[in-house]
């Protein structure tokens, strides 16, 4: 039989060092490899590969669990009823993008920030969203032949600024008429708002004037209804956007009855844009706290599409009422008082639904400019809705405070209100692929729940650790370890020449020769 001590007696100190240095070579590549496909998805490649291939295969089911980075949930309802909380599995649709109700302008707002900071505020793939929005509301079947219109469809998808700028002046100087150019100059040529509200109350009158020409057309042809559709969505636009430079330069009893004239329309454009969120932040900014809720009252319902900006300003409109003589040492002390239970329930209700706003709220957390698309319950909607609705909770003396202590746990003591059943679909797993597409790189984006390291990372991490510290000792001490090395591998092998010893115990040692011929 080979005996294992003359093969390690052989082995020279220079074979250890290569070992181990090869070892933590591999390790190493393994670890690099792991911890950047664990950023970029958020799971370890090599569980995904043990969950979705090996464990199939060796139970012989081909049906292995969704990576997740392909799950998807919805979000963009938003949570439809409690039917979350039930065992009963539920066909839910993809991660939706919606559009930001309070985009900023590129040219006065974004433009000036990256002039500023020398970093692109919106990613390609937001603009691009974009992009396909204004094709998608500002273009027709009508528009074929007509050389301005053709010359905006393809203005929509340049990536180059200036020439998007360029397109639409060319688009203008074949017909002055044409309303969609001056939407363009006004988000991207402008540079202040004072501009962009000018070139929009310009092509608000032309769009008037094409919106009633239309009309008298409109019922001669499906050709006809979409431009006639183009036209109401070209004036709706640009009557949201006026509205908001009124909101943005201080005249916010305008902004108001602007607002409140568009949530009355009923077009299709009308799902997208979701004024009723512009008007709640106005009126938030009047402090004109009984309107907000009459809003409320219309939108915050069970059945429709739920959304930070509701959510939370609820939780805010309860807050108020008990926020500035809330002490959570005496409420720990005596209970929750009505009203303080409703507000605290409020909060949990909203931070159910969206998380990632209370670091932001509370400024644990840096704010950015928000993306001009948003994910309902994900990072980029925590960002569009603290961004404008911070200023709303400081000035309301205590709710802050009211928030931190519900948020950290503060009534640990005290019942948690949704104990009874969480009001929206369990948190999707989808949120954070696309928020890392929506936001920018320069931008950290909040994770929930926070992942922890996986098994496999710090596995390799501490291997990769272990063999490197092995091959510096074993180049600095040779021979001590390489005795180290021999005594720890004979003590490894004590046990199979303790069960090799009991079977030539029991066995005969012919029987032995018989078989290791054989």
């Amino acid at each position: 039989m080979w005996d294992s001590s003359v093969f390690l007696s052989t082995l020279t100190p220079k074979f250890y060092v290569a070992l181990t240095g090869t070892s933590s070579l591999i390790s190493g590549l393994i670890l690099i490899f792991e911890w950047w496909y664990f950023r970029k998805y958020g799971t370890s490649f090599i569980e995904q590969v043990s969950i979705n291939h090996i464990s199939p295969w060796i139970s012989g089911s081909d049906n292995g669990s969704d990576s997740p980075a392909t799950t998807t949930a919805s979000t963009g309802g938003g949570g439809g009823g409690s039917g979350g909380s039930s065992g009963t599995t539920q066909s839910m649709p993809e991660c939706k993008v919606w559009r930001n109700p309070l985009n900023l302008f590129r040219g006065a707002e974004y433009q000036r920030f990256y002039w500023a900071t020398q970093k692109d505020p919106l990613t390609f793939y937001d603009m691009n969203l974009s992009a396909q929005d204004h094709q998608t509301f500002f273009t027709c079947e009508g528009d074929a032949g007509k050389a301005e219109y053709e010359i905006m469809q393809t203005a929509w998808r340049e990536r180059n600024t200036v020439v998007r700028i360029k397109a639409a002046k060319s688009a203008l100087e074949l017909n002055p008429d044409c309303a969609p150019a001056y939407i363009l100059l006004a988000e991207e040529e402008a540079t202040t708002i004072v501009e962009a509200e000018k070139i929009l109350r310009t092509a608000l009158k032309v769009a008037e004037g094409n919106y009633k020409r239309s009309q008298t057309f409109q019922h001669q042809g499906a050709v006809a209804e979409g431009i006639h559709r183009r036209d109401t969505n070209v004036l709706i636009y640009i009557k949201r956007r006026l509205a908001m430079c009124a909101r943005k330069l201080g005249k916010l009893k305008e902004a108001v009855k602007m607002f409140r004239d568009l949530t009355k329309e009923i077009p299709p454009i009308m799902n997208v844009l979701n004024i009723h969120e512009n008007l709640l932040e106005a009126l938030l900014e009047m402090q004109a706290y009984a309107d907000c809720q009459a809003v409320l009252a219309k939108y915050d319902d069970i059945s429709l599409p739920k959304s930070a900006t509701i959510c939370y300003t609820a939780a805010l409109l309860k807050a108020r009422v008990v926020a500035e003589k809330f002490s959570p040492d005496v409420a720990s002390k005596r209970g929750l008082t009505p009203a303080e239970m409703s507000a605290v329930e409020a909060i949990h209700r909203a931070v159910e639904f969206n998380p990632h706003v209370p670091k932001y709220l509370l400024e644990m957390k840096q704010l950015i400019l928000p993306p001009e698309h948003i994910l309902k319950r994900g990072d980029s909607e925590a960002l569009a809705y603290a961004f404008f609705h911070l200023s709303h909770w400081k000035n309301v003396e205590g709710a802050l405070n009211l928030l931190h202590c519900t948020w950290e746990g503060t009534f640990r003591m005290l019942p948690y209100p949704l104990e009874r059943g969480h009001l929206f679909y369990p948190y999707p797993t989808c949120t954070e692929c696309a928020d890392r597409e929506l936001l920018p790189a320069f931008h950290e984006v909040s994770v929930y729940p926070k992942k922890e390291l996986p098994f496999f990372i710090l596995f390799t991490a501490g291997l990769c650790s272990i063999t490197a510290l092995l091959a510096l000792l074993t180049h600095q001490y040779p021979e001590s370890m390489g005795i180290f090395a021999s005594t720890t591998l004979s003590w490894f092998s004590l046990p199979f020449h303790f069960v090799k010893e009991r079977i030539e115990a029991i066995w005969p040692c012919n029987l032995l020769q018989q078989l290791s011929r054989i």
